[in-house]
């Protein structure tokens, strides 16, 4: 693949946001990582109260991305065979022989919109576990394996949690951001108002085919990173862990920290980031930005912190802090 084919693909990026923005007003920084996701070849968790528009962001981007689509909402009576797929008995009408035949679920799809995903048992949400990790689906033995790019994006609600289950952490741990939706401001949510009650609706263009987001994905990798960022990645992860952080915040506050995978994803979303802003490295700013998506899910507050309405982005804020480097 030339650079020119690089820089053309990289080129279309901002038509990519700006086709979004035609449907979704505001939430531009959520916007940005959940390509980001796309971008790095990982999955996000998008949470928000009801009607920020997660299910509708989701919807949008699989229009703008010549790419399958399935939506899959969660429920209690849900079953992992909903999810995956499951075998039927068929019959040869010529030889008249019974044989078990596999009938793909609706994780066989690019982009995959996990609605309300805690509002399903453990068993269900387990489902997802391998399809996430192994990009594949194993059922009676034999690998099923699923079409690339592949993409689950997440939601669930803050609020009316009873009657949910919330998601090991595990499978928490398996998102590679974790994506907060606020409310909009004041002129987003006149502009709301205005758009979405009238007759007018928007036309959405494709703007990236399968290949392209496969060839984002390879230039992402490829994405410059130097040894003192590196560095400070390596810092910020070790700093979360209350055992050996430096940071007298994480030993007050917190129980345990982030895992490896933690600066791994960290790495890879700051190369994404850099791909999304027209650069092909990485600078202090893309990792300081993506420190909260990563690390908010990985970390675990104890019990003085709840009851003190300590955050994680807080404690995230202070460790962010700890080995600045220069911009």
């Amino acid at each position: 693949m030339n650079t020119e084919h690089y820089k053309s693909l990289v080129a279309k990026l901002p038509l990519l946001k700006a086709e979004i923005g035609k449907v979704i007003i505001g939430q531009e920084e959520a916007i940005d990582e959940v390509l980001i996701t796309l971008l790095a070849g990982g999955h996000c968790l998008l949470e928000g109260v009801p009607g920020l528009a997660k299910t509708l962001l989701v919807s949008t981007l699989a229009k703008t991305l010549s790419m399958s689509f399935k939506r899959i909402q969660f429920t209690p009576d849900l079953m992992p065979g909903d999810i995956v797929g499951t075998e039927v008995l068929e019959e040869d009408h010529d030889t008249g022989k019974k044989f078990f035949q596999f009938n793909r679920g609706p994780i066989f799809a690019n982009v995959v919109l996990a609605d309300e995903i805690n509002r399903t048992p453990p068993k269900t949400q387990a489902a997802l576990l391998e399809a996430m990790q192994e990009y594949k689906v194993t059922y009676a033995g034999t690998d099923h394996p699923l079409p690339k790019p592949f993409l689950i994006i997440a939601t669930q609600n803050p609020i009316e949690q009873a009657g949910t289950y919330p998601l090991p952490e595990a499978q928490l741990d398996r998102f590679l951001l974790y994506i907060r939706l606020g409310y909009p401001s004041e002129q987003e949510e006149l502009a709301v108002l205005r758009a979405t009650t009238g007759t007018d609706r928007p036309v959405l263009n494709t703007i990236l085919t399968d290949n392209d987001v496969l060839d984002l994905q390879t230039l992402t990798r490829q994405v410059f990173i130097s040894d003192e960022l590196l560095g400070y990645v390596n810092k910020i992860v070790r700093s979360s862990r209350p055992a050996d952080s430096p940071v007298p915040f994480v030993k007050q506050w917190c129980d345990w920290g982030a895992g490896p995978r933690a600066g791994q994803a960290l790495i890879l979303c700051a190369k994404a980031r850099a791909v999304l802003n027209g650069r092909f490295s990485v600078i202090p700013e893309d990792i300081q930005t993506l420190a909260y998506p990563v690390l908010r899910h990985r970390i675990a507050l104890n019990f003085r912190a709840d009851s003190e309405g300590i955050t994680t982005d807080k404690v995230i804020g202070e460790i962010v802090k700890q080995g600045d480097v220069k911009k």
